[in-house]
């Protein structure tokens, strides 16, 4: 028996190959599917099930793809209604690969049709739970991703769950491995871990959510405290997830690489959107005016969906050399499958062509500290969490997921600052302030990192009124 977590860090995402005796099965696939193939091919085996633990918010998943690869069927739990051809599987009902056993376990409350999968080895002894987003590491699904879809509140869903973990989940043995969809970093839970693996014994001890004396009245308190609004993105990719989409490779081979004088003129007759993905002091340095940074090395296809949208914008690359094909991998993994190419050569090909280009505006928190003595205005562009820990003195929290909601905010006139943790997303920020006309924006290098080893003062005070 062979089961391998194929996790991806910029969704904060594991899927799974899972092989015994030449028969695999794979869960919860990213859109680009090839690798899966390839591997099952090269260990002499066939994928012969495609299990989706359920309609995923937050990725599109490569089910569809897969199937029309490998004509193996697509499994969902009970309640699941795809428009594509798909095994709507019975709570309980078992499928067999080589020696071993993978078991539907029907658990809504996350959504209506969550399941996970309950793998046996070939004694019939329950070996691994893929728990999707029923049950993460240090936490458990939200539940108010589905209320439209199920007609219900989240205080509704949240309550299905509780019973769905007390009857279906905390009913193993603590030795069962947990393998759940999403780490550290994911917008589908609040709490969840850096740890990618676990044990129902793991987290019945350190899981709140898994309190043994915990009733179902502080279940639904609990889960449903402090959820900030998902994603912006995330109905867009249930619904490619729910009624398929287009084959990766196809975009891939469509999006054309552009000469600079040509990307210019492409870029002036479409409303397509630049964006620059090359690291944030590449971007400072200098990028084509109006164009948008989001670093391909950050939380790169997370912040595409939230800052962008509309899923079908069509958009122009600026990536660093020989990354394209990955840059619109990765976009498609949530949705933006319209990207009609790249600048080739990269920035400095557009610079060698003679065009023009901007830059931004960047200060070390040393000179934000004795400009803060003149009450300048700063904005802090953290999750709220983080500015809720620990922030500025008087400084708002301007959450860069929700900045389009504070653009009368910022002052036209007079300079300002922004700042993150590290410089990642003020730098997002800036970008964003700056096409829409703000050139007196400056970003503050090294983030709140940097800021604490000044004697700027910092407070954990928070207003309600000042968090999202």
């Amino acid at each position: 028996m062979i089961i391998e977590q194929i996790y991806t860090g910029c969704l904060a995402q594991g899927a799974y190959y899972i092989e015994s005796n030449g028969e695999v099965a794979i869960i919860d696939p990213l859109r680009e599917v090839q690798p899966y193939v390839d591997k099952a091919t090269a260990n002499g085996g066939k994928i012969k099930y495609i299990f989706e633990t359920h309609f995923h918010a937050d990725f599109v998943s490569g089910h569809v793809t897969l199937a029309e690869k490998t004509g193996a069927p697509i499994v969902f739990g009970p309640n699941a209604n795809p428009t594509f051809e798909a095994h709507i599987a019975i709570d309980g009902e078992v499928f067999q690969l080589g020696e071993i056993t993978i078991t539907c376990l029907h658990t809504p409350g996350h959504t209506m049709e969550s399941s996970c999968y309950l793998l046996k080895d070939k004694d019939g002894k329950d070996y691994a739970l893929f728990s999707g987003d029923t049950l993460f590491l240090g936490d458990v699904g939200r539940p108010d991703l589905a209320q439209k879809a199920a007609d219900m509140t989240q205080e509704q869903l949240a309550g299905t769950l509780f019973d769905s973990l007390r009857t279906k989940v905390m009913t193993l043995a603590d030795d069962v491995i947990v393998y759940p969809a999403h780490g550290a970093g994911s917008a589908c839970g609040k709490n969840l871990s850096k740890e990618t693996v676990g044990s129902i014994g793991d987290q019945k001890a350190t899981n709140y959510a898994l309190r043994a004396d915990m009733t179902r009245e502080e279940f639904i308190s609990e889960v449903t405290d402090g959820l900030l609004p998902p994603p912006a993105y995330f109905p867009m990719n249930v619904k490619l997830n729910k009624e398929g989409y287009g084959n990766v490779e196809d975009i891939i081979r469509e999006a054309k690489a552009f000469d600079a004088k040509t990307f210019e003129l492409v870029a002036n007759e479409t409303e397509a959107l630049i964006l620059d993905v090359r690291h944030q002091d590449d971007f400072e340095k200098g990028h084509i005016p109006k164009s948008i940074f989001i670093g391909i090395d950050g939380q790169f296809a997370p912040w595409v969906g939230a800052l962008i949208l509309d899923s079908k914008q069509e958009i122009l690359l600026v990536t660093p050399e020989g990354r394209e094909e990955e840059t619109i991998k990765r976009l498609a993994r949530v949705g933006y499958d319209n990207t009609l190419g790249y600048l080739k050569g990269g920035f400095e090909a557009w610079k060698n062509a003679g065009l023009e280009y901007d830059t931004v505006t960047s200060v070390t928190a040393q000179v934000l500290e004795e400009k803060i003595e003149e009450k300048v205005p700063v904005f802090d562009v953290r999750k709220p969490g983080e500015y809720a820990s620990e922030h500025i003195l008087d400084v708002p929290s301007t959450p860069l997921d929700f900045l389009n909601e504070h653009f009368a905010e910022f002052p036209k006139e007079e300079d300002f600052y922004l700042h993150c943790a590290g410089g990642y997303r003020s730098m997002i920020a800036a970008s964003i302030l700056k096409a829409r006309g703000y050139h007196n924006v400056i970003n503050v290098l090294g983030g709140f990192a940097a800021i604490r080893n000044t004697g700027i003062k910092t407070t954990n005070y928070v207003c309600p009124s000042t968090l999202k």
